[in-house]
């Protein structure tokens, strides 16, 4: 099969893989009917995160059709269109039952799968993956897969935020999640919703979303803007989805005391000035988002068509120009691509 592997820092190419098998009981084969990639996998991609010797798989995001099964697996079968979390959880166990299914106690990073791929092999299919009602009509695919990752990262990022009715949301970051963070904080009845934003074209798709004012200022500048937007008093919610030392401290110091911090951003060298941290008087909760807590939820606000989450994908290429993909997304030509695998 065809599939995407990173050699080193911009060296990405589609080449030839072995094809998966079942090797835990658990497990499901699915074939990859459409893919994507992930802000995140900007990190290597750029040199911020070491690749092991040989390349990386790439890929943590899917939509698929099952075409095999282990014998313990016995939720999905083959022929069931699924979606899944980027994390494989067994969506039993104590952790997964309070709703943190990312950080469950078997749990599965499926970049450590990759999907970026015609196949792949699904960990802990019975708790990882949702059937779908059936064949997805195509335009609803992008918002399907979607759901994979960077919606129900976002979503967490607002419900981690306690963004709802009434309350004033800030979001910190225009890429896919923080512009779905904006859906989100729009679905759970949020009275403004500020969105941090220089780009003329994500500021659009923000505001299509639901956010009701943009501020291009940084640093200094931007906690004024929010506030002055705010009665001077900053968001009661914020949502972080970056994952530096600049987009937390500005979410932290654009929140008023009493507010929450929704944080979803992959953190890279971001420190805590424990001083600052304790009169600030916010709360922070986050990190990988339990996207299998929400997708059940999700699927049926997509097949209903309430919501149009894969309005953030701008591009779509086929598997073996992936790495156009990822230029694209490095230069910022693209909030988001669409990897097809046929």
């Amino acid at each position: 099969m065809r599939g995407v592997v990173m050699h080193a820092p911009g060296d990405v190419r589609t080449e030839e893989l072995e094809m998966p098998a079942i090797l835990e009981p658990t497990d499901a084969i699915i074939r990859v009917t459409a893919t994507c990639i992930c802000g995140s996998d900007l990190w290597p991609y750029r040199g911020a995160e070491p690749l092991r010797p040989g390349g990386r798989r790439m890929g943590h995001e899917y939509l698929g059709v099952v075409e095999s099964v282990g014998a313990e697996v016995t939720g999905i079968r083959p022929g069931d269109h699924v979606v899944g979390s980027f994390v494989a959880s067994d969506n039993t166990c104590e952790i997964c039952a309070a709703g943190y299914q990312s950080r469950c106690v078997h749990q599965v990073m499926m970049g450590s799968v990759g999907t970026q791929a015609q196949y792949a092999r699904i960990p802990l299919a019975d708790g990882t993956l949702v059937a779908l009602p059936g064949k997805p009509p195509a335009d609803l695919v992008p918002s399907l897969l979607a759901a994979s990752d960077v919606l129900g990262t976002g979503w967490f990022a607002a419900v981690a935020a306690e963004a709802g009715p009434g309350k004033a949301v800030a979001v910190v970051g225009d890429g896919a999640v923080g512009l779905l963070g904006v859906l989100a904080a729009r679905q759970l009845g949020a009275a403004r919703i500020i969105v941090m934003s220089r780009h003329a074209d994500r500021q659009a798709l923000a505001r299509s979303f639901g956010a009701t004012d943009v501020v291009e200022e940084r640093g200094a500048e931007g906690v004024d803007r929010i506030k002055e937007l705010t009665d001077g008093l900053g968001a009661h919610c914020t949502i972080e989805a970056v994952g530096t030392q600049e987009s937390m401290d500005q979410a932290i110091r654009a929140t008023r005391p009493g507010g929450h911090v929704g944080f979803v951003g992959v953190s890279h060298d971001v420190a805590l000035e424990g001083r600052e941290l304790f009169f600030s008087s916010v709360h922070l909760h986050g990190g990988p988002a339990p996207v299998r807590r929400f997708l059940p939820e999700l699927i049926d606000l997509i097949w209903e068509r309430r919501i149009d989450p894969g309005a953030v994908f701008d591009l779509t290429l086929p598997l073996e120009e992936a790495a156009e993909g990822y230029r694209a997304m490095d230069e910022r030509r693209a909030v988001k691509v669409l990897l097809t695998t046929d």
